[in-house]
């Protein structure tokens, strides 16, 4: 792995490890402290997301033409900036705010890293790379739980203090970011358009599989630990449930090159496997069941992300790659909003379980959808085989 991978893959894991160390403990912070109701927590998660339907189309284009290196430093330091300010927040639409801010900052996290990974990489190694760069963040993404336990657990801090720990922690992404630098990849001066977002139109049953899933993930992201700490997890417990998440995604990951050789067959399980947890969920009733819930959709949310990103890159021209992967963002950015936004009203209005159930269901639809899909769920070099 040469040195631009080692980078992008430790910018990861900082910026994972921020993500980790404040994000299950925000929806807690904003109900029980801010005094936030479960459609609140929902509107603070669709004001996070809802930047990422748009944003990340800009800067596709701007991954074709600028140096990448640049733009995830830029988005390193405005996430930096949005964390450090939940710590002075007093009211919910002070926390939408700044989650907007993280949103924005976020879509220039992801495609970048992406892009760069791409550039790197020839056709036959680039999902092994994407998905180690995933697994280096999901790895963050489980070690910022344990640090926040063992802040609150043995250093009695407050949970301000705490996003103020994870916004330095970030900071640190900004220096690893700019080191990825690469002064000799061709950039493409091509027309100023969105043309990728009629090219994904070509992949209509992927663009299904990925609304179900962010969607889904969505849920988890933002209302799940108020839903978690409802049903008597405290804030150590549901630290540690995420832990469980994070150790099931990581090795979800690291086996992604394995299953790459089974592409349909694994999105088909990843779906199932999602739909199980929601399931589960509606009628766990201890930290067990919740974590048997939690590692079925680790597996599930992790897996179908750099599977689904090969099938749609293999049938990409190259030249055109960075816009495809902010087309291919902006799916996931619809889809992070629509599992808050239907999520809060659901739960606030019809109790804890609902959505889970509802999304559980039509998990099950979308499961029988990819099994009669499964050809077209293929990249296209086994596709030609």
């Amino acid at each position: 792995m040469n040195r631009v991978l080692i980078l992008v893959n430790i910018t990861g894991l900082i910026i994972g490890i921020s993500y980790g160390l404040h994000g299950p403990i925000l929806p807690i912070f904003a109900k029980n402290v801010i005094g936030a109701t479960y459609s609140e927590l929902g509107f603070i998660g669709l004001a996070n997301f809802v930047p990422y339907m748009f944003i990340p189309l800009f800067v596709g284009i701007l991954l074709d033409r600028i140096n990448n290196a640049y733009i995830l430093g830029l988005g390193a330091a405005i996430n930096s900036a949005s964390i450090y300010l939940l710590s002075i927040a007093q009211s919910v639409p002070e926390i939408m705010g700044f989650r907007i801010m993280t949103g924005i900052a976020h879509a220039f996290f992801w495609p970048p890293c992406e892009s760069i990974i791409s550039n790197e990489s020839t056709e036959k190694s680039r999902v092994k790379h994407i998905s180690w760069f995933t697994m280096f963040f999901v790895m963050g993404f489980m070690i910022g739980p344990l640090i926040g336990t063992m802040f609150l657990e043995n250093m009695d801090i407050t949970y301000r203090i705490l996003f103020q720990i994870a916004a330095f922690i970030l900071a640190a992404g900004i220096i690893t970011s700019l080191l990825t630098s690469r002064k000799n990849v061709k950039r493409h001066h091509e027309k100023f358009s969105f043309s990728a977002i009629k090219d994904m139109k070509k992949f209509p049953e992927v663009i299904i599989l990925l609304i179900f899933c962010t969607s889904s993930f969505g849920i988890i992201l933002t209302i799940y630990p108020a839903f978690l700490n409802d049903n008597g997890m405290d804030a150590t417990n549901i630290l540690l449930l995420y832990f469980v998440f994070g150790i099931s995604r990581v090795v979800s990951l690291a086996l992604a090159g394995k299953f790459a050789e089974k592409t349909s067959q694994t999105l088909i399980a990843a779906t199932l496997a999602v739909s199980l947890g929601l399931a589960i969920s509606v009628i766990a009733d201890s930290i067990v069941m919740f974590g048997i819930a939690l590692v079925l959709m680790g597996f599930g949310f992790s897996i179908f992300f750099p599977l689904t990103l090969e099938i749609i890159l293999s049938k990409t021209r190259k030249n055109i790659s960075g816009k495809i992967i902010g087309a291919y963002e902006t799916i996931f950015g619809l889809g992070w909003v629509l599992g808050p936004t239907i999520g809060g009203p659901i739960t606030q209005s019809f109790g804890d379980e609902t959505p889970y159930m509802i999304f559980g269901i039509i998990g099950i639809g979308v499961t029988i959808l990819a099994i009669i899909s499964r050809k077209k769920l293929e990249p296209e070099e086994i596709q030609n085989q």
